[in-house]
């Protein structure tokens, strides 16, 4: 019989809806159970391409013993992290705080007044190195709840007063400057891997919001340190395994400092990332010269991520999934880690034959030994990859990408998270710009479409999800209000279509209202109306996307350049301070909030086109402001005195001509009908 976790929407809820444990999802309704049994929560936070969350799955929760154990002395909550951020991140602060460590499966264990007590991720069927099995913990968890309640909520209370008292406050308002963002780039350098790209050792994960801090840096200042450890990791990474060498996209991170073995899960937040970062490379180094190899790579990289993610994430609806597991079916029934992208030397013989196989070998460093597990290898281009042939690499490739589609696919999550989606839009929008691919852009809008018809209510207030057109009970928090406003944003400035100005309006203004501290300028994750927790969860730091706290500073910024909005200019300012605090002593986890930094300290640049949209000069004009590197750079295009958007407005032609204007800080330049003279002001 399913449990109460088949009429969710989450299809991690779902892969637990046939577990014997008796689950339910987190809302009141658990809570008071647990109350009138007199029995604590056992809390599961997990993920659906979560590897280890399926292994403790099959483990334990699909056991019958523990099973019954479970359900005669708990009450089981399941939760997925992805649609509850607020709840994760309040449990998993507990987590971290006790233990010194976190990870997924998340286990807590709770009062029934879902005060934490026990802590722990991922526990053994049977003891091992040192772990004590599911059901010891289970055992000992329900011995102190019987034995020693008093104590047990003593722990508990302390562990809530905890929290409570690391609300984040800053009484320094002033922005960060000039010698903060060089601490941060220094701060970088010390982290740096000389030998290989990226920060610090293994596991190594892609540090996009770090590589888009350094590639502003280096448009503003000119540090060529800067540029190089930009186009260092992002050509190693796309040299690597953690890079997809037949089918385009990023897995989630790198086992290795070598970015050689990855975790193989493939996630929307990632691929949007990443696929933003090399488009804006290709827009560094796109100059000729010696970088020219490294720009075709940056605009393959780009360019095939993009599609990644159209081929094989967008739903039905116009949205994108969230997530392509890392386990698959290896044919033989067995569910294995990386089984769909891993290939051994006799396997490529079977698809292409002795000759092709030796030199596919080659070209992607396939050995007998093999990079990964039972001697199969993970594609990769290794550094000295000699000359290949173009034409018979790309056959290669063709062949390979067939023979891989005929094996079991990855499940893929298909729950559309706003956030997320709204990291794709803003990608595809600027990809599709750059490289004349009308088709991403497409791609973007519908995404955008669908957030707008079924994510945003009557209020213009945001949910976090929806699944096959059917939308999730949970509320938007602070980096869906961001995200979706930084993709309506981008798609603004790529179309001229002032309705996204306007609707990113619309969530800018909630964020002013209902996530903003009034006195201090403090951003909380979530809304002040949303469901109390036993602490408002709050994270400046950016992990594997950006905080809502820099994504909101990022968007309100970009929002007042467009539109000259002062309290937004305002609120992103004092935002701002938590940089100035974190930015030269942990660069690496504030990323996104450098990179806004450093459009702050650039302007940002404004940059209004007027002409006639069928006018080859005004579309000359408009790509070259779209590729101009000054940060945070807002670009407005339309009709002279169109009221479009504000940075329209009274701007005429010059001469019968398309014209450009640039401003920053509330100072113009004269206007310009020459596309180098612009290109020129941009540079500055």
């Amino acid at each position: 019989m399913p449990n109460r976790l088949a009429h969710e929407t989450s299809p991690y809820l779902l892969q637990h809806a046939d577990n014997p444990v008796d689950w339910w999802p987190w809302s009141e309704e658990a809570f008071t159970e647990a109350r009138q049994r007199g029995v604590p929560v056992h809390l599961s936070v997990g993920y659906s391409s979560c590897h280890w969350c399926h292994v403790l799955a099959r483990e334990s929760f699909e056991d019958e013993a523990v099973a019954a154990y479970m359900n005669a002395h708990f009450v089981n909550i399941k939760v997925d992290r992805e649609e509850r951020p607020d709840v994760d991140a309040v449990y998993m602060e507990a987590v971290q705080a006790a233990t010194g460590q976190g990870g997924w499966p998340m286990t807590v264990f709770l009062t029934p007044d879902a005060e934490p007590f026990y802590f722990g991720t991922y526990f053994p069927p049977a003891p091992r190195q040192g772990s004590p099995s599911f059901r010891q913990v289970l055992e000992g968890v329900h011995s102190a709840w019987t034995d020693r309640r008093d104590e047990v909520t003593e722990v508990a209370e302390k562990i809530v007063r905890d929290l409570a008292g690391r609300e984040i406050a800053f009484g320094d308002t002033q922005v960060p400057g000039e010698e903060d963002l060089a601490g941060a780039l220094l701060g970088l350098t010390r982290d740096y891997d000389a030998g290989h790209g990226g920060f610090g050792g293994a596991p190594k994960f892609p540090p996009s919001m770090a590589v888009e801090f350094l590639l502003r840096h280096h448009a503003r200042t000119g540090a060529e340190g800067a540029l190089q450890m930009a186009a260092d990791t992002c050509e190693r990474m796309a040299r690597g395994g953690i890079y997809d060498q037949l089918g385009g996209g990023f897995a989630r991170y790198s086992v290795d400092r070598e970015w050689v073995v990855p975790h193989f899960e493939k996630m929307l937040y990632d691929n949007a990332l990443l696929c933003r970062v090399y488009a804006h490379l290709w827009r560094s180094t796109a100059r000729g010269g010696a970088a020219s190899e490294l720009s075709d790579l940056a605009r393959r990289v780009a360019l095939e991520t993009a599609d990644f993610m159209v081929r094989e994430l967008r739903t039905n609806e116009g949205g994108f999934a969230s997530a392509l597991d890392a386990d698959s079916d290896d044919g033989t029934g067995r569910h294995v880690e990386g089984a769909y992208y891993v290939w051994t030397p006799a396997q490529l013989r079977e698809v292409l034959g002795e000759q092709d196989a030796g030199l596919a070998a080659d070209h992607f460093g396939v050995t007998e030994e093999g990079t990964f597990e039972e001697g199969a290898s993970v594609l990769q281009l290794p550094q000295s990859e000699g000359v290949f042939d173009a034409e018979r690499i790309a056959s290669i490739r063709a062949r390979l990408l067939e023979a891989r589609g005929e094996r079991p696919a990855p499940g893929r999550d298909d729950k559309v998270v706003a956030a997320w989606n709204g990291l794709a839009v803003a990608a595809l929008a600027e990809t599709g710009a750059y490289f004349d691919r009308p088709d991403l852009i497409e791609a973007a809008l519908g995404a955008a479409d669908l957030l707008v018809r079924l994510h945003l209510d009557e209020h213009a207030r945001l949910a976090r999800t929806s699944k096959d057109g059917r939308v999730g009970a949970n509320a938007g928090v602070l980096e869906d209000y961001a995200d979706v406003s930084e993709g309506f944003l981008a798609l603004a400035s790529v179309t001229g279509e002032g309705v996204w100005l306007e609707f990113a309006g619309f969530l800018l203004d909630h964020v002013l209202v209902q996530f903003t501290d009034e006195e201090s300028g403090t951003l909380y994750d979530t809304a002040a109306d949303a469901e109390k927790l036993i602490r408002r969860p709050q994270d400046p730091t950016d992990n594997a996307t950006p905080s809502g706290w820099s994504a909101a500073a990022g968007a309100l910024l970009s929002y007042a350049a467009q539109t000259g909005a002062r309290p937004h200019r305002a609120a992103a300012e004092r935002a701002l301070g938590v940089v100035k605090a974190l930015g030269p002593r942990a660069p690496r986890f504030i990323g996104w909030g450098l990179a806004t930094a450093e459009a702050l300290l650039d302007g940002p640049r404004e940059v209004a086109v007027v002409g006639p949209a069928d006018d080859p000069a005004t579309k000359e004009l408009h790509r070259a402001a779209l590729l101009a590197t000054a940060p945070g750079a807002v670009v407005a295009v339309g009709a002279p005195d169109s009221d479009e958007l504000p940075l329209l407005a009274e701007r005429s032609l010059v001469h019968g001509e398309p014209t450009a204007y640039v401003c920053r800080n509330f100072t113009c330049d004269a206007p310009t009908t020459d596309v180098d003279r612009l290109r020129e002001a941009l540079e500055r």
